[in-house]
Order: C-alpha cells, then sequence, then structure tokens
C-alpha cells in the first residue's frame, strides 16, 4: 500500500496524523498536535475528526480505500491474487512499515481507540483471505499462502527484519507454482 499525501484539508489532516504516528507513536497524538502539524485550527480539525478515536476511524478508512484499489488491481493483473499478494506482502518504505506498525500498535492499546478502527483492519486481512480462497480450488494451500504473507508482513512491521530476498523470492515462486495446479479458471 503507498502513503498518499494531498492538500485538501481532511487529507492533509491525516497525512499530519501519519507523520506523527510515524515519528512519535499514538501515543504522542493530541488533537492540538495534529491540527499544528496539519496547519489548521482546532475547530477545523474538530469540524472533520470530532476525537482522536475519529481520527484513527478516518486514517483506517483511507488505508482501506488503498487497500481496495490493491484488491482490484490483484484480481484483474495478469500474475493473479497469490503472486500480487505474495509480492506486496513486504512494506514498500520505512514510512509504510512504520505507518503500519504505529496502527497496529494503536490498536492494539485500546487507548482512545474505537472498535471501527480495528474492524476495519479486520476487514483488509479478512479480504485478502476471501481473495485468496476464491482463486485457489485447495482451502488449506489458500490458507498458507495468506498466513505466509501476513507473516512476511508483520515480521517487517514490527522491525524483525526482512527475510533474505533470494529465499523469499523461492518460497514464493514454490508458492505460486503449487497454486497454479488448483487456480480456478479465470472468469470473463
Amino acid at each position: 500500500m503507498s502513503i498518499v499525501t494531498t492538500s485538501n484539508t481532511r487529507d492533509r489532516i491525516l497525512d499530519a496524523l501519519q507523520d506523527i504516528l510515524v515519528d512519535a507513536g499514538y501515543s504522542s497524538v493530541t488533537l492540538e498536535l495534529v491540527a499544528r502539524t496539519a496547519k489548521v485550527s482546532k475547530g477545523g480539525l474538530l469540524y472533520h475528526f470530532p476525537s482522536k478515536g475519529a481520527l484513527m476511524v478516518g486514517l483506517m478508512e483511507r488505508i482501506r480505500a488503498l487497500a481496495e484499489e490493491e484488491f482490484r488491481e490483484a484480481v484483474e493483473s495478469e500474475e493473479g491474487v497469490v503472486r500480487y499478494f505474495l509480492r506486496t506482502s513486504l512494506p514498500r518504505s520505512r514510512q509504510e512499515s512504520e505507518l503500519y506498525w504505529a496502527v497496529i500498535a494503536a490498536l492494539r492499546s485500546k487507548e482512545d481507540t474505537p472498535p471501527e478502527a480495528a474492524a476495519l483492519v479486520k476487514e483488509l486481512f479478512d479480504r485478502w483471505g476471501e481473495l485468496l480462497h476464491e482463486e485457489l480450488t485447495d482451502p488449506v494451500l489458500a490458507e498458507t499462502i495468506r498466513l505466509v504473507g501476513d507473516g512476511m508482513y508483520m515480521s517487517s512491521i514490527a522491525g524483525l527484519g526482512r527475510p533474505d530476498a533470494d529465499l523469499t523470492a523461492k518460497v514464493v515462486d514454490r508458492l505460486v507454482e503449487a497454486a497454479a495446479e488448483v487456480r480456478r479458471p479465470r472468469r470473463g
């Protein structure tokens, strides 16, 4: 998922939230700091996001919109959902990695984080599982691929290190080969 920045007020506020999460973590997020970082009045911030929890829901909705584009690309891509999912299971930048780690840490802390923010994250992980199960006739292999991709992603964002690139490529190739044997015919 790529991180998007834009200039409208709502997006500037979310950009500021992202920057604070990456630089200082969720415990440092305050409405005042987000407003100051976004260069908007506190009233302007409150118009869009009446609470810290609403900010997190807004950020998760932004992430979901980006993920929806990835889901579409994965389904439509020639490489198929399996390879697309595994290929994108490592964050593309330090900023992306730190943002998602901060989001997960915030959700785990349950500090001012509404349940709908956690539900949005769960939706994203569940959707990848659905797409993998829809593409493959073997539910065990689909689940294995989901667990491998999620494991690569979580290990990377937790700072446990990126796996060896050559070995990762071989793992991906082996899973894609196995998936090709049980891939459902493409529609249309």
